[in-house]
């Protein structure tokens, strides 16, 4: 079968080939509803598909862009896609999602394959370990924003991870409770690091001195055992912060296999978002962030560099809330 062309559709509908370009490219401002209806009705009728690739060319855009994400598994980094998307949806873009998985070739490896590809721009969530790879991009002018861990002199789209840490770890102390435990992933990026400098800050100002016994920086595998060393010390923690929902469920399976009740023996606080947290009986407090907020807000200035907004990269952060 031959491919349908668009003057196939302009002869149908009984406009010009102009007329049907402007409705696809959502030019309507002069276009009366029944003219739309017609376009509409002639391609509907001959099936027609539009060469995206000869648009493009034309266009020199690709209507496309690439979300790189750290990790997918955690559920704060599906919220943010999701949000991404949703914006994309409505401004006739297509988001293409690869997950890194923390590890910085791989994500090296995406960046420049999504490049070769020549999407639009690209919302990252970076390791943190590909930094003149950020910087390249920033100075070429590329569109890219990054999101959750921030970037020097970049748009950055960020949650408040310091202040909201410090007011958790000072709402334990008011509670009464010294020795606080802080369990985290390694402290190689700048979201980690600034719950930990909160951490530091809220035992500094309540005037107690930081047990480096107490702090627990280990990947997954080995944070078990690191747990156990820490609930074998003769002074066990009566509080712990745990430094995000893939870190919570190591430390909810360590509680339960040792039989420690949370509201009894420890008190627990995770910083991220939990969408099963209304199901859970045991007393436990989460600090949320705005994730499809601030996945509108990356595309949105995605979308204005793409689009050639004069504007200075900022961080853009968000305020995170405890329930």
């Amino acid at each position: 079968m031959e491919r349908v062309t668009m003057a196939d559709v302009a002869k149908e509908a009984g406009v010009s080939k102009s007329t049907v370009s402007q409705y696809l490219n959502k030019r309507f401002e002069y276009m009366g509803e029944k003219t739309k209806q017609k376009i509409e009705e002639a391609i509907e009728k001959l099936d027609y598909q539009p060469n995206y690739l000869a648009r493009s060319l034309k266009q020199k855009r690709t209507s496309m862009v690439g979300v790189i994400v750290a990790n997918i598994l955690h559920y704060f980094s599906t919220s943010v896609i999701r949000g991404i998307e949703d914006f994309c949806q409505e401004h006739d873009l297509h988001a293409i999602v690869c997950n890194a998985d923390d590890d910085p070739e791989k994500e090296k490896k995406y960046i420049e394959m999504l490049r070769a590809k020549q999407v639009d721009g690209l919302v990252v969530f970076p390791s943190g370990q590909n930094n003149d790879l950020y910087q390249r991009m920033v100075e070429e002018g590329y569109p890219v924003v990054f999101v959750d861990r921030k970037v020097e002199q970049a748009f950055s789209v960020i949650t408040d991870n310091q202040e909201s840490t410090h007011k958790a770890i000072t709402d334990f102390i008011k509670e009464g409770h010294k020795n606080i435990a802080f369990v985290v992933q390694p402290l190689t990026i700048s979201t980690r690091k600034g719950r930990f400098e909160g951490y530091q800050k809220a035992l500094a100002d309540a005037g107690l001195k930081m047990n480096p016994d107490y702090v627990i920086e280990s990947d997954l595998p080995g944070m078990a055992s690191k747990l156990e060393q820490l609930f074998s010390l003769p002074q066990k923690p009566t509080a712990l912060f745990a430094g995000n929902d893939r870190v919570f469920l190591v430390v909810m399976e360590f509680l339960k296999n040792k039989g420690i009740k949370l509201g009894q023996d420890l008190d627990l606080v995770v910083f991220d978002n939990i969408p099963f947290k209304h199901l859970l009986e045991s007393p436990i407090s989460f600090i949320n962030q705005p994730a499809l907020e601030m996945g509108e807000k990356a595309a949105e200035l995605l979308l204005e560099q793409i689009n050639k907004v004069d504007r200075e990269p900022q961080e853009y952060v968000f305020p995170s809330w405890r329930e």
